[in-house]
Order: structure tokens, then C-alpha cells, then sequence
């Protein structure tokens, strides 16, 4: 039995932080096409998470370079570059959960309460709104 702990222990010690990680580079996914939408880094900066984008996949005949022109005017944000901006903001670690903060929705400029976790290799990112809730699947990319 304290065999079995040991085991344990050491599989919990030195493989959960790896799935847990949420730090690096994420392609977004559009969850009604399934096709790619952006790259987002996501980076710790005194203790909360925060992820910023990188590139966008725009379709044909849109702007390789969009600027937020439906977010709230109130928002920093507001009619700001897209690339480079700050999507998420605030999360904060829970046990295997990052929570406690926002996410930016550029396309129709709200904001939604949010919560983050790991599946694998594949990042689970929900935005609240009242009591509804909408789950992408975004995928690694470094």
C-alpha cells in the first residue's frame, strides 16, 4: 500500500503541473465552424493569467489587421488593433481551474466572466453570461 502512495505522489507531483499549465500559445477555434479564428499567448503576470493575440485567420475579403469597432466605448479596448490585445484578463488559479476573470469576444465586443482548464493537450475556455455559458476547444500550438 505505501508503495501504491509513493507511486502516486510522484506521478502527481511531477506530471499534473503539465496539464494544469495553461502558459503558451493557443489556436482558437470557432465552435459552430471548427475552423481557426486566432493565436492567443497566454502568460502569467503578477500571479493572474492574461492572453493577448497574436495573429488572426481572417476570412477572404475581411481585414488581416481588425480593430475592435464593437466593443464598448467605455473599454480601453474600443475601436483598438485586435493583434496584440489583451483578450483575456484576470484569471486567477484554482486546483486545476483558472477563474475569476474575463474574456473579450471582439467580434461582438462583449465581455464574459470566464473560466479556463486543461484537457490533454487542448485548452478548455468558457465564457459566462448570466447563467448561460458557451465552451470552446482551443489547440496548442508551441
Amino acid at each position: 500500500m505505501k508503495r501504491l502512495s509513493l507511486i502516486t505522489l510522484v506521478f502527481v507531483t511531477v506530471y499534473c503541473p503539465v496539464f494544469s499549465q495553461i502558459t503558451g500559445k493557443w489556436k482558437t477555434i470557432d465552435d459552430g465552424t471548427g475552423e481557426p479564428k486566432a493565436i492567443v499567448e497566454i502568460f502569467e503576470r503578477s500571479g493572474k493569467y492574461f492572453g493577448k493575440v497574436l495573429k488572426t485567420f481572417p476570412k477572404p475579403g475581411k481585414s488581416p489587421d481588425p480593430i475592435c469597432d464593437k466593443c464598448d466605448p467605455s473599454d480601453s479596448r474600443y475601436k483598438q488593433k485586435i493583434i496584440s490585445m489583451e483578450i483575456l484578463r484576470d484569471l486567477q488559479k484554482n486546483g486545476e481551474y483558472f477563474e475569476n476573470g474575463n474574456i473579450l469576444d471582439p467580434e461582438n465586443g462583449k465581455v464574459y466572466r470566464c473560466k479556463v482548464w486543461r484537457e490533454g493537450n487542448e485548452l478548455k475556455v468558457r465564457g459566462y453570461w448570466g447563467p448561460f455559458w458557451r465552451t470552446q476547444t482551443w489547440q496548442r500550438t508551441d
